[in-house]
C-alpha cells in the first residue's frame, strides 16, 4: 500500500502551492498539478492494492485530501471528483456489489473520471434528474444540462444520470465516454466532442482552477454497455445511491477541512513571528478568536474522521443521510470561520489580493454549494421531527 506521504510528498505539495496563485489569477485549469499527481499514483490512491492502486481506505483518502487542499484547495477539489468514483466502486465492492469493479481497471489505465450528477435546482441529486434519457436501441441519447462538472477540460469518463421519459420514467446511471486525453493538454470550451457543449465562461469567485464548466448534453450517446443501473425515482434501495452520497460527502468535506487546517497553520505562524504586525496571543481578543477557531476545527474534523471510519467499518445506522449532511455543513461552516480568524490574525497583509489567505477566503465559499445544502438539511430535520 502506498502511504499518503509517498503519494503526496512535501516537495510536490510545495510545487502545487506555488502554482496555485497563477492558476487562480489566469483562471486556468491546473493541468500541471493533475499530471504531477498522476505521476505519483495519487489518481489511483483509492483503488485496492490488489487491483494496482494505492489501497487507501476512505478514512485515509480523506486525510490525503485534507493534505492536498492545504496546498491548493482548487487542485484538491478537482481531483476529488475523480477519486470519488474510485471510492464509490470500493464502497460497493466491499459490500459484495461488483458492478463498478471495472472502474478500478480504468483508473489504473489512466482514465479520468468526472462527476456529472449536479443539476441546477435538483436537490434530490441521484433520486431524480432534470436530464432526459431516450432509448436508441441498446443505448440512450442524453439531453440536459449538468453544472459544476469538475475536470471538464480533461475527463474521459463522465459518471452521470438522467430520467427516461413518460409516466413510468426511471433513473438511468452510467458513464459516458470521451476520447482519451492526448498529451495531457486541456481541451477548449469550444471542443467538447459530439453531443457535448460547454456554454458560459467559467469566471467564478473561487475554486477557479477546477474549471468546473456547465456541460450541455444534446443527444449525447450513453452506450448500453456503460449503463450501471436504473431504478424508479426516489427509490433509495440501489446501493449506488448510498455509495455516492456517503463517499461524496466525506471526500468533498475533506477538501474544506483541509482549508481549515491550512488557515489555522497560517494563523499560528503569524502569532509566532518575531517581527509581525503586533498581533500576538497576549491580545485577549485575538487569543479568544484563535482559541475558539482551533476548538471548533478540532470538533468538526473529529466528526469527519469518525464518520469516515464508520463507513470503512460498515457500521450500521439509520440516519446516514442526515449524518453526512450534518458533518458536511458543520465542517464547511467552520472552515469559513477558520479562514476569517486567520485573516483577522494576520491583519492587513491578508487583505492583499495575492495573499494565500485571500484566495482561500474565496475558495472556501464554494462549500455552500455542494449537496446537501443547509436549506435542504434543515428541511430534512423538520421532516424527521414529524411523526
Amino acid at each position: 500500500m502506498s502511504g499518503i506521504n509517498e503519494l503526496l510528498p512535501d516537495d510536490l505539495l510545495t510545487e502545487i502551492r506555488n502554482r496555485a496563485r497563477g492558476y487562480d489569477e489566469r483562471n486556468e485549469f491546473c493541468i500541471d498539478d493533475l499530471l504531477a499527481l498522476k505521476a505519483t499514483g495519487y489518481l489511483k490512491a483509492g483503488v485496492p492494492a490488489e487491483r494496482g492502486g494505492g489501497g487507501l481506505s476512505l478514512s485515509e483518502l480523506s486525510l490525503a485530501q485534507r493534505r492536498l487542499a492545504g496546498a491548493s484547495p482548487a487542485a484538491a477539489l478537482a481531483v476529488n471528483m475523480h477519486l470519488l468514483w474510485g471510492a464509490v466502486a470500493k464502497f460497493m465492492s466491499d459490500r459484495g456489489d461488483s458492478r463498478l469493479d471495472w472502474v478500478f481497471d480504468d483508473m489504473v489505465a489512466g482514465e479520468i473520471f468526472a462527476f456529472g450528477i449536479s443539476e441546477a435546482g435538483n436537490d434530490s441529486v441521484l433520486l431524480d434528474s432534470s436530464s432526459t434519457a431516450t432509448a436508441d436501441g441498446d443505448d440512450y441519447l442524453i439531453n440536459g444540462m449538468k453544472i459544476f462538472t469538475t475536470l471538464s477540460p480533461v475527463w474521459t469518463r463522465l459518471g452521470m444520470h438522467a430520467r427516461t421519459e413518460g409516466e413510468n420514467g426511471r433513473i438511468v446511471v452510467g458513464f459516458m465516454r470521451r476520447e482519451a486525453l492526448e498529451g495531457g493538454q486541456p481541451r477548449s470550451q469550444d471542443n467538447g466532442g459530439e453531443g457535448i457543449e460547454y456554454p458560459h465562461a467559467w469566471n467564478t469567485l473561487g475554486m477557479r482552477a477546477t474549471q468546473s464548466w456547465n456541460t450541455k448534453l444534446t443527444d449525447a450517446r450513453l452506450l448500453g454497455g456503460d449503463v450501471v443501473t436504473s431504478y424508479e425515482p426516489y427509490d433509495m434501495q440501489d446501493l449506488i445511491i448510498s455509495a455516492v452520497s456517503l463517499t461524496f460527502g466525506v471526500l468533498t468535506t475533506s477538501v474544506y477541512a483541509g482549508i481549515g487546517d491550512r488557515a489555522l497553520e497560517i494563523a499560528r505562524e503569524a502569532v509566532n513571528e518575531p517581527m509581525g504586525d503586533g498581533i500576538k496571543l497576549d491580545d485577549p481578543q485575538v487569543a479568544q478568536m484563535v482559541s475558539e477557531a482551533v476548538l471548533e476545527h478540532r470538533a468538526s474534523v473529529d466528526m469527519l474522521e469518525l464518520i469516515a471510519s464508520d463507513i470503512d467499518a460498515e457500521a450500521p445506522r439509520d440516519d446516514w443521510s442526515l449524518a453526512i449532511a450534518a458533518v458536511k455543513n458543520r465542517v464547511t461552516d467552520e472552515a469559513r470561520d477558520a479562514v476569517e480568524a486567520a485573516i483577522r490574525t494576520l491583519g492587513a497583509r491578508a487583505f492583499n489580493a495575492d495573499h494565500e489567505l485571500a484566495r482561500m477566503y474565496r475558495d472556501v465559499v464554494a462549500g455552500i454549494f455542494h449537496p446537501r445544502s443547509a436549506r435542504s438539511l434543515a428541511a430534512a430535520v423538520r421532516a424527521s421531527l414529524i411523526s
